[in-house]
Order: C-alpha cells, then structure tokens, then sequence
C-alpha cells in the first residue's frame, strides 16, 4: 500500500536524504520515472562500480538529455558522485540520488555536485499523511516508520530487526565502528534519553564508554540520520538558563527499540517523551517540506520554567530585532492552570521578543487561557499543516 507524502518532487537534480526504512525508493520510484535505475544495496551493481566508478559512463551514456537517473544509498561509492557531476555537466542528465548516511560523503570530501542539486529530507510519516489509517497513541508507541504502519501485526519485529539492521550493515559492514559491544551499550542508555536533555557523563557512566567515545557516537548517530539535537537558546530574561542542548531519535519506535523496551509496557514519563519528541518531528518535517527554513531551539531556565520549542520566525537585522513563537508541549489530557502562568512569566520576561506561545496536550478543547492558546494534539497538527503558526 503507497502512502502519498507531503515532500514536493524537485524539478532538477536532487539528492534525497533520510534514515533507513523512511520510504526514499518508493517516494522517488512512485513520482519520477527514471530512464535507469542503480541499487548499490545490490553487490551486480555496488561491486564494479566501487572498483570502477567511470563504469557509470558506459551505464548511463546512452541516454538522452534530460532524462532521469536514479542511484540508490549513493553514500555507498562516494567516488561516483564525481561521475554523476561531469555527466550532470556534459550530457544535462537529471540525477535522483537517495542515501541514508552523510557520514561517508563528509569524511570522503566528496563532490556534492557544487550546490547544483538541490537537497531533499524525507522523514517518517507525518500526521497528515497517516492520520486516516492510524490512531496517535500507536503512533506514540511504535513510531510512524512505513514499514511498521502499514503493518502492525509484525511491529515488533520490525523495529527489532531495524536496530539489528542499522547495526550490522550502516555501521559494521560500513566501517563506521570498529566494536559493536559498546556501541549496543551506548545505544540503549541513549534510547532512554530520548528528548531529553544531554547529559553526555551521565550517559557515559551508564554504558561503560568513555566521554570522548559517547561525543563520537552521537555523532555517527546524527551522521546516519538515526537522530539530531535541539540546541537550546539563551535569551538572557533569568540567570541559570540552560545551555546543553536535547537529543531526538528521529522516530519514537525506534528509539524505544534502540532501549530494549520494544516488549515491554511504556510507562507515562517515556510516554511524554515521546509526545514531545513526536510534535519536534511533525515541526522538522513541516519545516523542511514547506522550505520555511525557520531555525528551532528550546528555552529552559535551570529551576524554573521552559518552553519546548522555540521557533525564530524573525532572525536579528540592523532595523529589527529576533524574535520567536514558542510551543508547550504537555502528554497529559488535561491542562494545569500552572502551565500557563510559567509560559506568562517567560513571555513577559521576553519583552517581545517571544511574539506568540501556545500550548499543546492530549485533550479534546480548545482552552484560552490569559491570552494564550491551549490546542488538542490533532487540532495542532491540522492548523500547522495550513501555515497558522508561522
């Protein structure tokens, strides 16, 4: 079963990014008919092309101007992509290149094709492309990856298998670790953390891996796309504002899965975690297929109140200053007067310089509360899709 997605197809060459599993092929398959098609996760075609990237001359040459050519896990052959520019170039091919690492290109130095294709993100299933098939509490539970939506018998397993695969193949066969034993370790103290605040010794400590090591391996997290931070912002309204920035796995099934919790009941606090670290995906994915390029941050003040998210809607200009629209996101399915009053302290603090707050909880009204907003989840995600917020 195809599910339409909300990412824009790009009328020139592009390059596709997303973790394993988000559905990069079937978008790229379904929306573009492609003259020639390589798979690099098949070894007919990864094999000489690794030993000889020219071979994509011999491949492709025959084709016509302006014809399409789709690579797939192009970050396998870094190398090729110094082939897919000159053709780019010299026969005006058009090129649908999906990967799901950045690392290999980064470390490699490999020719992005000079700012000549354009950029893509691909995310897992957003609300307005699942909500007709799926309830937000399984969502909450096991993620919102294709693969486990469309086929919830097997959750599970799924999401088991995908830790098992993103180990073995993205990471040891890519030589991107060296030790599987401590990056596993690593892996399930970090999916117990998901959306919150990064405590690197704490985490360290946890899983029986050096400081510097646990840096790295969030790095190759980010790199393989499996998550990102939440930088926070320091506005200068308290003292003790907080400066570490948050973790998010990039789907909240996996990150369960990534914990070893994939069997087991998930209690309330991991569960308003992953509330709060599905509304940040929605606002990712939101963000990046609306080209808004607006940037994200959070606020929290050590002690006292924070805000989830904050999004700069304006950035500082020698006329004008920044300012932002800040998000509360709360799991519970009512609201707390004190909720409000904390956000109120802020915003007055901010001077103007946080324009608009709302609040967000798994309630079923809307609440106005001394001028601030209070949304149901669904009624949050349908506004947001129409371009309310910002």
């Amino acid at each position: 079963m195809y599910i339409e997605r909300s990412l824009p197809l790009p009328n020139k060459s592009f390059m596709l990014l997303g973790p394993r599993g988000t559905g990069k092929s079937t978008w790229i398959k379904h929306n573009l008919k492609s003259a020639f098609e390589i798979n690099l996760l098949k070894s007919g075609q990864y094999l000489p092309l690794s030993q000889n990237p020219t071979l994509l001359h011999d491949w492709v040459g025959h084709l016509k101007k302006g014809q399409w050519v789709f690579i797939d896990e192009v970050q396998k052959i870094p190398a090729l992509l110094d082939e897919v520019h000159f053709l780019y170039e010299e026969k005006k091919l058009n090129f649908a290149l999906s990967g799901s690492s950045a690392r290999k290109l980064k470390r490699s130095g490999a020719n992005l094709l000079a700012g000549r294709a354009l950029q893509s993100y691909i995310y897992p299933l957003i609300y307005s492309e699942y909500h007709s098939t799926s309830e937000l509490d399984s969502v909450l539970r096991w993620g919102s990856l294709p693969g486990v939506l469309t086929d919830l018998k097997n959750k599970q397993d799924t999401l088991m298998t995908y830790v098992e695969t993103y180990l073995k193949q993205e990471l040891m066969e890519e030589g991107i670790i060296r030790k599987l034993e401590p990056f596993a370790r690593f892996l399930r103290v970090a999916g117990l953390y998901n959306a919150q605040i990064l405590n690197i010794e704490n985490i360290a400590r946890e899983s029986h891996v050096g400081r510097t090591t646990v840096d790295k391996y969030f790095e190759i997290l980010e790199d393989t796309l499996l998550g990102s931070r939440l930088q926070s912002i320091q506005l200068g309204l308290f003292s003790k504002e907080v400066q570490h920035p948050k973790f998010y796995f990039f789907d909240s099934g996996v990150s369960r899965a990534c914990a070893g919790l994939i069997f087991e009941d998930i209690d309330s606090v991991y569960l308003g975690h992953s509330f709060e670290a599905y509304i940040y995906h929605e606002l990712r994915a939101y963000n990046s297929y609306h080209k808004k390029h607006r940037d994200l941050f959070y606020y929290s003040v050590s002690g006292g109140g924070e805000i989830d998210f904050l999004i700069e809607t304006n950035k500082k200009t020698l006329s004008r200053a920044r300012s932002f629209f800040g998000i509360e996101v709360k799991s519970s399915k009512t609201w707390d007067r004190r909720w409000t009053k904390s956000l109120i302290t802020i915003r007055e603090a901010s001077q103007g310089k946080i324009h608009g707050l709302i609040g967000i909880y798994r309630g079923n009204q809307i609440i106005t509360q001394e001028g601030i907003t209070i949304f149901p989840v669904h009624k949050f995600l349908e506004k947001l899709v129409a371009g309310d917020f910002f």
